[in-house]
């Protein structure tokens, strides 16, 4: 039964076989490379249709997460590919006189595809969303916390904030007294050790010394002082004073003082001369002005 069976399908697939012959004598027809290869419009829509036939059959292939992360990278490469190249099938059929497949045509595969942010025109579909270093791509940075404005920030800030109050609960009181007593009572211990040692005689010893050495010191920095002022004094007395320079309005001056002494002994009498001196002299003037 089985072995009749087995005669039925190869007499069958034989059959079929001939028929592709009968109508196709050439062989299976392929796909030009290029779309410009290609100048009837029947053939372009054929082709067309082939083309989505093989992504839509690839993008159901794809979605088997257990094909490994190599055939699912290859996968997703010639789908994308598959994608260009029906683009340029429809951009030959609006060339061929055909309907703009841009615009009209389904898009449901090219919208199962997601694109990454910033590299457009490469998608990924099925399982190649998942691959290790795809899916950190995919996930959404959290939105950052809305920033404060300066009167948010005013509203928290009160007596509190610079701490006036913090002595109003009697916490910090308490606290303080009691490492007082603490500081208090390891510093008289430290003191009766000494005292018992004989560690603060030595230490008031050492003191003493050290006030008098310091002492001894701001003597010699007075008298030190006073030396260097006595040399600053009797350099003083030997060095020469320096001339003083008479300024413009000076000069201005005497020359018109010498003019006024010409014209008068030019023109002026001997007793005119003597009665403006004397005049002068009485009212307190300089004669040389």
């Amino acid at each position: 039964m089985a072995r009749n069976q087995e005669k039925a399908m190869s007499m069958l697939s034989r059959w079929y076989k001939y028929q592709r012959e009968l109508h196709n004598p050439g062989g299976p027809e392929k796909r030009p490379y290029l779309a410009t290869e290609c100048h009837s419009l029947q053939e372009a829509e054929k082709w067309r249709l082939q083309i989505i036939k093989e992504i839509a059959r690839k993008v159901s292939q794809i979605q088997n997460a257990g094909l490994g992360e190599f055939r699912i990278r290859d996968l997703n490469d010639e789908i994308n590919k598959l994608i260009r190249e029906k683009g340029h099938w429809q951009d030959r059929i609006v060339e061929l006189g055909g309907p703009n497949y841009h615009k009209i045509g389904p898009k449901m595969l090219d919208h199962e595809g997601q694109e990454l942010p910033g590299n457009r025109g490469y998608k990924y579909f099925g399982a190649a969303k998942d691959l290790p270093g795809v899916r950190e791509l995919f996930e959404e940075e959290p939105p950052k916390p809305p920033r404060k404005t300066r009167g948010d920030l005013m509203k928290d800030i009160d007596a509190y904030y610079y701490g006036y109050l913090d002595d109003e609960d009697g916490v910090l009181m308490k606290l303080e007294e009691e490492v007082e007593k603490k500081a208090r009572h390891l510093a008289i211990e430290e003191w009766k050790l000494k005292k018992e040692t004989g560690e603060l005689d030595k230490e008031l010893e050492e003191e003493e010394c050290k006030e008098r050495e310091e002492e001894e010191k701001r003597r010699k920095e007075l008298q030190e002082k006073k030396d260097d002022d006595n040399e600053d004094t009797s350099t003083d007395e030997h060095t020469i004073a320096p001339l003083e320079v008479p300024s413009q309005k000076d000069v201005e001056i005497e020359l018109l003082r010498k003019k006024k002494m010409e014209l008068l002994l030019k023109y002026a009498s001997e007793d005119l001369q003597r009665t403006s001196m004397n005049a002068k002299t009485l009212m307190g003037r300089d004669l040389n002005i």
